[in-house]
């Protein structure tokens, strides 16, 4: 697919994205999140990394900035400048460790900081896309295990674009369905599952049907990441945060469906669907 953009156009005008992922033995969680980053329309991607995960991210993927942590082997303190990127994404490959639980503890709290004064708690769910949309944060992976052991720092992510499977729902949610958490928590919610549902804090659910079973495989979850990521970071023309979010979940299923289309169920891996991306557009503008 041939996607023309505005051909009056640089790559600040796609925006520039923040990740945040990897430790040491785990930096492969952050290199499959950021090639679907870029590959999905974000002009600048930075990836904040572990001082010993910084040349495998160069040499597996020269298109990334790198933001290098004080720490060699994990997350122990956020980026400064948070307010220059257009979106962020927090958690594949972290790890829990106490120390990347308080760097994310400070990093939840700084996003907070970037809302309009006048976007608070009290506020009806409804709005609640109005305070996502003033910096789209997803939180994934590890940054869930994290925020399910510390239950009460929730308020902090009121607004993000939460990514959980089941395990990952049970240990947050407990027993409350997606519909229920997303609406009591303020939360855009992706319930990945076979046919992974988009719950709204507005209330609004979307139930996707792509996607196929060669996708239950290491590393998945971090593409989805990415491609959430990259569309959220390059919406311009300023698209409802949960309009993206399904298209994303969308894609991230078609990627899958195109791949084995050529290959096995069995021998589908997550880079396989990173490689996808180029066959699909994810232009909001198209859907």
């Amino acid at each position: 697919m041939n996607t023309l953009r505005n051909q009056d156009t640089t790559k600040h005008d796609y925006g520039h994205a923040l990740l945040v992922a990897g430790a040491h033995g785990h930096v492969g969680c952050a290199i499959l999140a950021a090639r679907a980053a870029l590959r999905s329309g974000c002009g600048l991607l930075t990836v904040h990394l572990p001082e010993r995960c910084v040349d495998p991210m160069q040499a597996a993927f020269p298109e990334a900035m790198v933001s290098i942590d004080p720490s060699p082997v994990i997350f122990t303190t956020p980026p400064q400048h948070l307010d220059r990127y257009a979106a962020i994404a927090v958690g594949p490959g972290l790890g829990t460790d106490s120390a990347t639980s308080e760097a994310l503890h400070q990093l939840l709290t700084a996003c907070c900081m970037l809302r309009p004064a006048s976007l608070t708690s009290e506020l009806p769910a409804a709005n609640c896309q109005l305070l996502t949309a003033c910096c789209p944060l997803i939180l994934d992976a590890d940054a869930l295990n994290i925020l399910a052991m510390h239950r009460e720092w929730l308020p902090l992510a009121q607004g993000a674009v939460v990514t959980p499977h089941a395990r990952e729902y049970q240990r947050l949610f407990g027993d409350l369905n997606p519909a229920e958490a997303a609406v009591k928590y303020h939360l855009t919610i992706v319930s990945k599952a076979h046919r992974t549902q988009v719950c709204s804090p507005d209330g609004s659910v979307y139930v996707n049907n792509t996607g196929n079973a060669g996708m239950a495989t290491a590393g998945s979850g971090d593409v989805l990441t990415g491609i959430l990521l990259g569309m959220l970071c390059s919406n311009h023309l300023h698209a409802s945060v949960y309009d993206i979010v399904c298209k994303a979940v969308e894609i991230h299923g078609k990627i899958g469906d195109l791949a084995i289309e050529k290959q096995s169920e069995s021998s589908l891996i997550a880079s396989d669907l990173v490689d996808n991306l180029r066959f699909v557009s994810t232009d909001i503008t198209e859907y």
